[in-house]
């Protein structure tokens, strides 16, 4: 089954339409209007969300006049692929690490999910030396940990790994 770009384009735009007006009908729920002292919760959602259906709207619009300008009058739309095998491979190997990383932080935290996804990306993806992975990974997550857990003081999911070494 082939799926074209222009039917994925209009199918995501339908979705985030829907999520857009989900939002607003949230927020008037809320309020949108003003009081005395300001405006009330829903004013800044309800504006968000008429922003993202406004977007799915221009979305439409350039795929309809995209379509209608690509084909001659009567001619069937052709069928341009939303994704072929190197664009699906690219896609996994994107994806792929990312879902292996946020299993591993729920396992040994998120701390370690990181170091091991940067190493990874930088190492096997990007093609840097092990040592400049190494250290990258080591420097991101130290700086990820002073400006969470000492600055923000936001603390993050540590894992059996730090709570070991006193790291909590």
């Amino acid at each position: 089954m082939n799926i074209s770009r222009n039917a994925m384009e209009v199918a995501t735009a339908l979705v985030t339409a829907l999520v857009g007006a989900l939002i607003c009908y949230g927020a008037m729920e809320n309020g949108i209007g003003w009081t005395e002292s300001g405006p009330k919760p829903g004013y800044f959602p309800f504006g968000i969300g008429c922003l993202i259906v406004a977007g799915s709207v221009a979305t439409l619009v350039q795929v309809g006049w995209k379509s209608m300008a690509a084909r001659p009058a009567g001619e069937a739309d052709s069928l341009v692929p939303f994704i072929d095998g190197q664009g699906l491979r690219t896609l996994a190997a994107f994806f792929l690490p990312i879902a292996v990383m946020t299993a591993i932080s729920f396992w040994l935290g998120l701390y370690i999910g990181m170091a091991l996804y940067i190493f990874y990306a930088m190492r096997f993806a990007a093609g840097f030396r092990i040592h400049n992975a190494l250290l990258t990974a080591i420097i991101v997550v130290a700086v990820n940990f002073v400006v969470f857990e000492k600055l923000f003081m936001v603390p993050l999911l540590k894992g059996p790994i730090l709570e070991y070494f006193g790291i909590y």
